[in-house]
């Protein structure tokens, strides 16, 4: 089984026939999804300047498709790092099991919805890394009172997700479903709320 490096040559690489190339891209978002597979699809798709049921879009199109998926699994990729050197330091002072902090990171394993997306129409629309870097420095700090990526403030409690957690606070404007630690408690009760509203 080819892994994402290998999938991203072949996209790639203009010996290559188009369809290979944008079937080596779809099969990229099986190793790294950020906001799952068919919203990340989407994504990319409407940054790159192609339909996401073209065939055989233009070369420069698809490299530019390629290009912002390796960029952004490149910031994962150190956060992941930084989060596995943590872990050792954890686990060398006594603390063998990580705390509730880390559920949401043991959820996203591998960079799959890492700012899952339900509906796949839905989306940010700034560059995939630009969006983890936010996500990121807002896991890094105190929990805030809105989304991380797009500052938007109305939340609203989402249930029967396609995704782990199966509900969690979905951001109205960009789509993600944010991630707890990232909110006060105060937060998560007001997007509890403003979904018992909605569903009266």
């Amino acid at each position: 089984m080819a892994g994402f490096r290998s999938l991203a040559r072949q996209a790639r690489d203009p010996r290559n026939d188009l369809a290979l190339r944008r079937y080596s891209l779809r099969k990229c978002l099986e190793r790294f999804a950020p906001y799952g597979h068919r919203a990340t699809w989407d994504h990319l798709c409407s940054r790159a300047g192609f339909d996401p049921e073209d065939r055989s879009p233009e070369p420069a199109r698809l490299t530019a498709a390629v290009d912002e998926l390796e960029e952004a699994r490149a910031v994962w990729l150190a956060y992941e790092a930084q989060f596995a050197e943590r872990r050792r330091k954890e686990k060398h002072d006594g603390l063998r099991r990580p705390g509730t902090f880390d559920d949401w990171h043991r959820l996203t394993w591998g960079g799959c919805g890492v700012a899952w997306c339900d509906d796949p129409r839905v989306h940010p629309s700034e560059p995939l890394a630009e969006v983890l870097r936010r996500l990121i420095a807002a896991l890094e700090r105190e929990p805030g009172t809105g989304c991380p990526v797009c500052a938007g403030s109305a939340l609203l409690w989402t249930h029967d997700l396609a995704h782990e957690p199966s509900s969690g606070p979905v951001c109205t404007h960009c789509g993600i479903v944010v991630p707890r630690p990232v909110l006060t408690p105060a937060s998560l009760a007001d997007a509890r709320r403003a979904r018992v509203l909605v569903s009266a």
